[in-house]
């Protein structure tokens, strides 16, 4: 398998005056097409590894790279256009726009770079909210959705480009139990299905132990690495 992401001894230090160290030398390795989590209590430091992952945060010290580029040497267009290309993200809260339609919210990753939106692009968007099972309600608008709907339909967003790699922080955090494990599996389908390289940060350890493998963060250092 290729590596699609390293982190090689990453630090992140917060302030100037009054230091405070969120992560402590941090090597990790992603395969392209592995499915992963990431556990740890509130403030271990799993967020500002995931930003970091995702190229939203830089490190202190240390070295990202990505499809075998290091980060350190991109510019602020050359990191927007990667992460707009390459990576799709998921957050607890679906920051969907409520005055667009479903489709119209998928298709924005897209109309960042384009001022128009071609037929296949189109038939993409709409094929992927099949995928999510929402095509019968992909013209309503945001606000007239359940909110296991809306996160399928982030979920499509996040698709859109083909990234090769989804960060989903806290997918489920504001779902009900079924609809916790209706997401879950689609994640898992998708990486089944397209190869998609995921890496999920959770605090419910009952859906990390899914993956294939879960890294446990306390205390902004890495206290568990397992792969099943």
């Amino acid at each position: 398998m290729s590596t699609i992401l390293e982190m090689k001894n990453i630090n992140k230090i917060y302030g100037t005056t009054v230091k405070t160290q969120v992560l402590y030398d941090i090597n990790l390795n992603f395969n392209q097409g592995s499915f992963n989590s990431i556990i740890g209590q509130s403030g271990s430091g799993k967020s500002t590894l995931m930003n970091i992952m995702g190229t939203l945060d830089s490190p202190t010290s240390g070295e990202i790279i990505v499809a075998g580029k290091s980060t350190s040497g991109m510019k602020a267009s050359e990191l927007a256009r990667y992460r707009n290309q390459s990576i799709g993200f998921v957050f607890q809260f679906h920051y969907l726009l409520p005055e667009f339609t479903a489709l119209e919210n998928v298709l924005m990753p897209y109309r960042i770079g384009h001022k128009t939106i071609p037929k296949e692009t189109m038939d993409r968007a709409k094929e992927l909210m099949a995928l999510v099972g929402l095509e019968k309600v992909m013209n309503n608008n945001a606000t007239q959705m359940s909110g296991g709907q809306q996160q399928r339909t982030a979920i499509a967003r996040a698709l859109l480009n083909q990234p090769k790699m989804i960060l989903a922080d806290e997918p489920t955090g504001n779902l009900d139990s079924l609809s916790t494990e209706t997401i879950y599996d689609l994640l898992r389908d998708i990486n089944e299905r397209f190869g998609t390289t995921f890496i999920i940060i959770t605090h419910d350890r009952r859906i990390a132990e899914k993956a294939d493998r879960i890294i446990e963060i306390a205390d902004g250092r890495i206290s568990l690495d397992v792969t099943r």
